[in-house]
């Protein structure tokens, strides 16, 4: 996904995915790599793999595990110079389970039981997670609280040997489990002590391992009293430290079941049922004026699926010193380090929130991209609570109690799921069907991610003949391949021939496998959007720009504003694609542009720089004022369409 400043905050995710009894904990919420189950072992292999377990049993307790039907696990968390509490409880024999935390800040909770997955967020919003790599997480994680390998009659799945290895000076020996229903993992058995190790699991953007140390006898059984999950950067390490283990605990019935709505946390004036604010539309990003802790007002992003988010600069106006460092994540390849606060009020217009969590987060690199101050970003928190009408035509956002939502228009209607925060759709590309995000976070119209691209060979479908950077967001830049399809289908909204942008990035989120696309708000905008999260569903209604082409760069460059201390105002030429009109004209990546057209950046915002580049006519000539080598320049570049 390309939101613009979504934060992957992975070091939430350990509360959230622990398996209880284990032996075998693991980060399941975030785990991946689809994949069939493996086909039969054959003897030699079958004996490999029934030895090891056999030994992992025998070593961890043996036939005491048979009499083990319910527990409770409490603990601390560490996570990103944050310390909390974690209690987590599971029927064993079915997978069922339910987790809450407690860190800094913030608070959650994650369950499944047996049939629907879901998460609970501070303000105790719930969500049934409907992606596919949610559902394939769960099914992994009940397989292990089932201690499936043990009782495969209690989940069913595939396994086989992966021999012997040397992981870490320690030798181990390696099983590949694909429970039914999930995904691959691999369990590494340590050969001297017989008990489990570590766990990895590929996952839909990253990799990540667990490890398990200070085993200890509870109840006749052995359990992990140390747990470490890492992707591979020790900053974001995530370790747990048990408490107390009890077993066969009786269990309420519904205890594992989706929460009920936590009561009203919003209010709107007087005895409206909706509010209406006008927007700004910049780069076809929404920005919206909000005020935080009644001070402001702050101009902040909207984006469908984003976290609350403020810059430390406007932390320090409120008066808020950020807890932690998690790692925050979005396009591009790079993490960056994220504390928390909690704020008592958004206000957008008339509509009060309270209570809000907010990440605190150097948006400063994306103001240069933007060409317009950050002061943060608001979205998931404010559409999960009301009905959300982002009129692109007329630039207004109207808010909605759900209970007075009522729709009689002429507009489309396309279900959706959650993909955690992000709404997501069943979908088509020329008839290739998908899974789609749909983020007004993003600026393009369709990216599609890499494993999509590579599964159905859309490289050489397309044969794109540009290519450079697609886009910048928390991680930095990200490039792609440019080109134009035939057709996108999302629901009962047909696109024709709209721009899609081929992603080159290898890490990040546009590395996820369980997502073909990402549209953005040039698709978006083209349609009034009814984001209606409670009753998940979304409405496309058709103005004026809706049948028009969708269009891209014409002269087929990247330009950022250039920081302030570089030298008077100008814009700095990040890319140019090979191929392109700028190319011929001669311009060049680290050209510093002084005017266009005789404008200063400070009487041509980027924005409006921008527009102009995708919205003038095929032959308009643009004249660039360059500084290159302490030299100026003038260079003419004369649109084309590009794609």
């Amino acid at each position: 996904m390309r939101r613009f400043a979504t934060l992957a905050l992975s070091g939430l995710t350990l509360a959230l995915a622990l398996a209880l009894a284990l032996v075998l904990a693991a980060d399941g919420a975030t785990t991946a790599a689809v994949a069939a189950p493996p086909p039969p072992a054959a003897d030699a292999g079958a004996a490999a793999v029934a030895a090891v377990l056999a030994r992992a049993k025998e070593a961890s307790g043996g036939k005491a595990w048979d009499a083990v039907a319910t527990g409770r696990l409490r603990g601390k968390l560490h996570v990103g110079g944050l310390d909390g509490v974690v209690e987590s409880t599971e029927d064993l024999r079915t997978g069922r389970y339910v987790s809450s935390y407690s860190l800094g800040p913030t608070t959650g909770a994650e369950g499944f039981d047996g049939t629907t997955v879901w998460s609970q967020d501070a303000s105790g919003q719930v969500r049934a997670e409907g992606s596919e790599d949610s559902r394939l997480g769960a099914a992994d994680e009940a397989y292990r609280r089932a201690l499936a390998y043990w009782y495969p009659e209690r989940w069913p799945g595939g396994i086989e040997s992966l021999g012997r290895r040397e992981e870490s000076g320690r030798t181990c020996d390696g099983l590949r489990i694909a429970p039914r229903g999930g995904r691959p993992f691999e369990l590494w058995v340590d050969i001297t002590t017989g008990l489990v190790d570590h766990v990895v699991e590929a996952g839909g953007s990253e990799k990540r391992t667990t490890f398990l140390a200070d085993y200890r006898q509870v109840g006749g059984v052995k359990v992990a009293f140390h747990q470490r999950s890492t992707n591979g950067d020790s900053r974001y390490d995530q370790s747990l430290d048990v408490e107390s283990v009890a077993w066969n605990l009786q269990i309420p019935e519904g205890a594992f079941a989706m929460p009920a709505p936590p009561p009203p946390d919003f209010t709107l004036p007087g005895a409206a049922t909706s509010i209406t604010v006008p927007f700004q539309l910049l780069n076809n990003h929404i920005y919206l004026d909000v005020k935080l802790d009644g001070k402001g007002p702050f101009r902040v992003l909207c984006d469908t699926g984003g976290a609350n988010i403020v810059t430390p600069e406007v932390a320090k106006t409120l008066g808020l010193a950020p807890q932690g460092a998690l790692q925050g994540r979005g396009v591009g390849e790079k993490s960056e380090d994220v504390g928390l606060v909690k704020l008592a009020t958004l206000e957008i217009g008339g509509a009060v929130l309270k209570d809000q969590v907010f990440a605190v987060f150097d948006l400063g690199p994306l103001a240069g991209a933007e060409g317009v101050p950050q002061n943060g970003l608001v979205g998931y928190e404010v559409f999960k609570r009301f009905v959300a009408r982002v009129d692109y035509e007329h630039r207004t956002l109207t808010l909605t109690l759900p209970a007075a939502f009522s729709y009689h228009g002429a507009g489309v209607v396309v279900p959706f799921k959650f993909n955690q925060h992000v709404p997501q759709v069943e979908g088509a590309l020329d008839g290739i069907a998908g899974q789609f995000d749909i983020d007004t976070g993003s600026r393009a119209g369709l990216d599609l991610l890499g494993p999509f691209v590579e599964q159905h060979g859309l490289r050489q479908r397309y044969a794109p003949k540009l290519e450079g950077v697609a886009g910048w967001g928390v991680g930095g830049p990200a490039r792609a391949q440019f080109a134009r399809a035939g057709s996108l289908r999302l629901g009962g909204i047909e696109i024709p021939r709209p721009v899609v942008d081929l992603t080159l990035q290898t890490k990040g989120a546009f590395a996820d496998q369980y997502v073909a696309g990402n549209v953005g708000g040039a698709l978006l905008s083209r349609f009034n959007v009814i984001f209606d999260y409670p009753r998940q569903q979304l409405i496309f209604e058709r103005w004026a720009a809706s049948d028009e082409p969708m269009p891209f760069d014409r002269a087929g460059l990247w330009l950022n504003l250039a920081a302030p201390q570089e030298g008077p105002p100008a814009f700095e030429l990040i890319d140019v694609y090979a191929g392109s009109a700028a190319e011929k004209a001669g311009l060049r990546a680290g050209d510093r542009v002084l005017a266009v057209d005789g404008k200063s950046p400070a009487e041509l915002p980027l924005p409006v720089l921008r527009q102009r580049l995708r919205g003038d006519p095929p032959g308009t000539a643009v004249r660039f004022t360059i500084e290159r080598a302490g030299q100026r320049q003038e260079l003419t570049v004369t649109l084309r369409d590009q794609v």
